[in-house]
């Protein structure tokens, strides 16, 4: 397990480096002057631009920008934003409020994906089997803005369950309506995928062994069948967590949420690419570390997967 976790990290090595340079060179080399973006409709004294352009490097060359770009990061500091603030407050104030609503539209999804896809799975053909898979044809050819404009409408001005926007107020109860806008807007490939493994899992030889040795559908289902079949489920699941945290941004803007969304909405209006850089930097070895926590994950699910 230890020389899989090494091997695994190793590899996220080059995925880091040639992600981040990637980056870097696709915000650096977006046209117009950061600058006098910062200034709007005025001009700066000479001696002011100057000094700024200094400040954030853009005199030195591209190579040399990202060399100290990496150097500031790999000590922890992600910069400053055009207007003067550290990156790393403006990133610990959005964080957690994106973390919030990701977690929530994780589970909401998680539990939909697995629970209907159980049910479909193990009365397939039937008449619930069809119904989940006309309901999740329907709400997975909405798109997801569609599906927040209709949950603001409906549930939050009609009947009136859930604020309309967030605002500053980000606490679990005030975006639960958000996280399960998004939750169901996802969970369609995740239950299909369950729905899949739990009909594969039913004709499989170690369900009709256990059946055989006289175990009931209350002990064959839980352990034998749902567990082996929420691989794929947990899979889709993690992959949504590692998107959803770099892609909230349509979510956080019709909900008025203060997270990573919105302030990398706003940075790329601005044109400040420390803020940008430095969010999906961040991002990105997440969606890393997350990845490797769901491989491993694989063993606890499944006893028949081994790392060696």
């Amino acid at each position: 397990m230890l020389r899989y976790i090494l091997r695994r990290l190793l590899q996220a090595i080059p995925v880091f480096f040639g992600t981040t340079f990637l980056l870097y060179f696709m915000v650096f080399s977006m046209p117009g002057d950061p600058i006098l973006a910062m200034f709007g409709d005025r001009t700066p004294n000479e001696a002011l631009y100057n000094q700024l352009v200094a400040q954030y490097n853009l005199d030195q060359p591209f190579v040399v920008q990202y060399l100290l770009y990496m150097k500031d990061l790999f000590t922890g500091n992600l910069g400053v934003t055009f207007s003067g603030r550290s990156v790393n407050e403006v990133f610990a104030d959005a964080f957690p409020v994106t973390l919030m609503l990701v977690t929530m539209a994780v589970i909401f999804e998680f539990i939909l994906a697995a629970g209907l896809g159980l049910i479909s799975g193990l009365r397939a053909g039937k008449f619930s089997d069809q119904l989940n898979l006309v309901v999740a044809l329907v709400l997975n050819s909405i798109p997801a803005f569609v599906a927040m404009f209709f949950a603001q409408y409906f549930i939050a001005l009609g009947l009136g369950w859930a604020p309309v926007t967030v605002g500053a107020n980000a606490t679990w109860s005030t975006m639960w309506l958000p996280a399960l806008t998004i939750a169901l807007t996802l969970y369609v490939v995740g239950m299909r995928l369950m729905r899949g493994s739990v009909i594969e899992a039913r004709s499989a030889d170690y369900v009709r062994t256990a059946y055989a040795k006289g175990l009931t559908s209350k002990r064959v289902v839980p352990v034998h069948v749902a567990r082996n079949s929420l691989i794929p489920v947990v899979t889709n699941t993690a992959a949504s967590f590692g998107a959803l945290i770099a892609g909230t941004t349509v979510t956080e803007g019709i909900f008025n949420i203060p997270g990573i969304g919105k302030v990398l909405y706003d940075a790329i209006i601005g044109g400040e690419g420390p803020t940008i850089v430095s969010f999906v930097t961040i991002l990105t070895i997440m969606y890393i570390i997350v990845n490797i926590l769901v491989d491993l994950l694989y063993a606890v699910l499944d006893p028949r997967i081994r790392y060696v």
